[in-house]
């Protein structure tokens, strides 16, 4: 079996009652794929170095969430919260009929499967979280409090801007300029290198300007409400999700699994032995961006062994091809002789 390309993807608008959430759906599309979820103020193209390196016989199905890349922002006078984009999950299993939910999150993205599982536990059969497990804390109260103010004064500001937005063109800037802002505002996370696979899907052309762009995504999601969890708490949601397959692999440069994770680790962790916990050495918060090699000898494994091709059908190139009945035959035969002789040398 082969690896998954990043030109075979189908284009995806899942209803919504504030518009569509846009996705890509990349390889097997006949059956479940692996829902994946990015990270705050990205979008579905931070997958883009990591899909060409995971089996093909699974698909992955990307997904913008609301305000960001091409999907719709909310409605003016709203705002964006942690807690409602939990709901994006089971919103999408519902457009496909899924009982179940295979899932692949970095940051923001890894805290909503978090804590999806833990409210859903028995609808979810694996997964795999990028440089994150929980929030981070609030630290100090004052500040923190400070913050929200500053922020929900910004937020107003925004929604102005935006009003007034529908007349003018916002500020555009060349490519250059831009790849060194998502940098800076990634705390250089993201390298100039590797910004080419966020822009794509958040930058509009110019219509004044040939050869500038502009930031097409929602200004009100810099100023989302985060929540940080008791101690308590997020080892009672560690708890609800049990025995589930959980791989977690973080960057070594990055703070964003700290001390805050460990008692909730250390539950998944207790009597799983579909935990998983790996550091790449030299790792960014976009670990599975600039890393996307050796996160993929970690997740390649994993997804293998939970989700392990239906040995009915395969994916080449994203295409199903159905066996018939000696074929599948044959390929039984080979797999149970395979198994035979694996436990004939233990």
């Amino acid at each position: 079996m082969g690896t998954l390309s990043l030109s075979d993807f189908k284009e995806v608008r899942i209803p919504a009652p504030w518009g569509h959430i846009a996705g890509r759906w990349y390889g097997n599309r006949t059956e479940r794929p692996i829902l994946a979820i990015h990270g705050w103020l990205d979008n579905l193209g931070t997958f883009d170095r990591l899909i060409p390196l995971l089996p093909d016989y699974i698909g992955v199905l990307c997904i913008d969430l609301p305000g960001h890349g091409r999907s719709s922002r909310l409605q003016p006078g709203l705002h964006y919260n942690m807690y409602d984009l939990i709901y994006i999950i089971p919103r999408v299993m519902k457009e496909y009929g899924w009982t179940k939910v295979s899932l692949m999150g970095h940051s923001l993205g890894g805290i909503l499967s978090f804590f999806y599982t833990s409210l859903a536990p028995n609808t979810v059969d694996m997964v795999i979280s990028l440089d994150i497990l929980l929030p981070k804390p609030l630290g100090d109260p004052g500040r923190a409090l400070l913050q929200v103010a500053q922020e929900m004064d910004k937020h107003l500001v925004e929604e102005d801007r935006q009003e007034e937005g529908n007349l003018h063109e916002p500020p555009s800037y060349t490519l250059a300029q831009l790849t060194k802002v998502l940098a800076k505002g990634s705390y250089n996370s993201v390298t100039p290198e590797f910004a080419k696979h966020l822009l794509h899907r958040q930058v509009k052309n110019s219509q004044l300007y040939p050869d500038r762009f502009y930031f097409s995504r929602d200004g009100r999601v810099k100023y989302y409400n985060s929540m940080a969890l008791e101690s308590g708490l997020a080892a009672e949601m560690a708890r609800r999700i049990r025995r589930k397959p959980y791989l977690i692999i973080k960057g070594s440069k990055s703070a964003y699994v700290g001390i805050e994770c460990e008692e909730p680790m250390s539950i998944l962790r207790e009597n799983n032995p579909h935990f998983q916990f790996y550091e790449v050495e030299g790792g960014t918060h976009h670990v599975h961006l600039h890393a996307a090699e050796e996160c993929a000898r970690y997740i390649v494994p994993f997804i293998r062994h939970h989700r392990p091709p239906n040995l009915t059908s395969w994916s080449l190139t994203g295409k199903e091809q159905q066996l018939s009945s000696k074929e599948k035959r044959r390929v039984l035969e080979r797999f149970f002789e395979r198994s035979k002789n694996k436990r004939s040398k233990l």
